[in-house]
């Protein structure tokens, strides 16, 4: 019986220490990735302000090939939702358009809703980098709720990877 005592005030250690960690851990995250692509600024932007093009670069969209999707309103266009409900990798949600600043900058609202509820806002930046190719970064901002936002001292690293598979998929389809 002492060992069971032993296990379970160790487990409610460690469950305490988290706790007491996530206390002092930012809420907010950031994470931005970058990668020049050898192509036009105007021709990179045309392509990745059409969010239906994501299938065939964006890590998270492609992890579910039978994800089911709607679409509301005019995909370019300011106010054009794309929502999603796939597997367990994928989740549910939607992300919605919210700013098109001429043809350099996309922002996106994402409504995150399975696994976890939560929102997100991602910014695709594209500018010239040399003649003929356009440096493209992909920011995304969020914050985490307490207790889960001891997920954050991890966060860059893992949704990071994400991002750059990403990029690197949207570079090898715009330079075929």
């Amino acid at each position: 019986m002492n060992i069971l005592k032993i296990i379970l005030l160790g487990i409610v250690a460690i469950i305490g220490l988290v706790l007491i960690v996530a206390l002092f851990v930012k809420k907010e995250y950031t994470i931005e990735r970058e990668i020049t692509i050898s192509k036009p600024t105007a021709e990179v932007f045309d392509y990745v302000k059409f969010i239906k093009n994501q299938d065939s670069y964006n890590k998270w969209v492609m992890m579910d090939p039978n994800m089911k999707k709607d679409f509301r309103g005019t995909d370019g266009t300011v106010g054009f939702v794309y929502a999603w409900d796939g597997n367990d990798k994928a989740g549910k949600g939607e992300q919605e358009i919210t700013k098109i600043d001429g043809g350099s900058e996309l922002d996106l609202e994402i409504r995150f809703i399975k696994p976890f509820e939560g929102i997100a806002h991602t910014k695709l930046t594209t500018r010239p980098a040399t003649e003929g190719q356009t440096r493209v970064t992909w920011t995304m901002v969020g914050e985490s709720k307490y207790p889960m936002n001891i997920t954050n001292l991890f966060i860059d690293s893992l949704l990071g990877k994400d991002l750059e598979a990403s990029l690197i998929n949207l570079k090898n389809n715009l330079e075929k």
